[in-house]
């Protein structure tokens, strides 16, 4: 068992606190490490309920905050559709991945993973006007 960080990044600056997940393989595709990161940080938030959802990509019905996305009102929220949205994003070039400060470009890409592996989802800023 291995354990992972995963950080969030912004092009304005802006760094989450790492937090982590245990993997068991010693390789996963991109596709499958962003489905598990998807489904924990929905299973942290489904077992809260909070009306704040802090993850890798807004909720239909939620709002953009300094600290995440607002819901309308607090409710669960469903894994399967955020993971088809983050595949989405990452397909249209919302975010980038690095593993190791080596970007992975391809979802089918397989990543070797070993004790101090950081994940940085890197997303990106569209720029204004252009």
């Amino acid at each position: 068992m291995t354990t992972v960080a995963f950080v969030d990044e912004s092009t304005a600056g802006k760094q989450s606190d790492a937090w982590h997940l245990e993997i068991f393989e010693e390789t996963l595709s991109l596709r499958e490490l962003i489905r598990r990161r998807v489904f924990q940080e929905v299973a942290e938030h489904n077992a809260k309920n909070t009306p704040v959802f802090n993850g890798l990509v807004q909720p239909e019905d939620a709002e953009v905050t300094l600290n995440g996305y607002r819901l309308r009102k607090a409710r669960t929220i469903d894994a399967g559709k955020q993971f088809d949205k983050a595949v989405e994003a990452f397909d249209r070039n919302g975010y980038v991945v690095l593993v190791d400060d080596r970007q992975v470009e391809e979802l089918d890409a397989v990543i070797d993973i070993a004790q101090g592996t950081t994940v940085t989802f890197l997303k990106l800023v569209p720029l204004v006007g252009g």
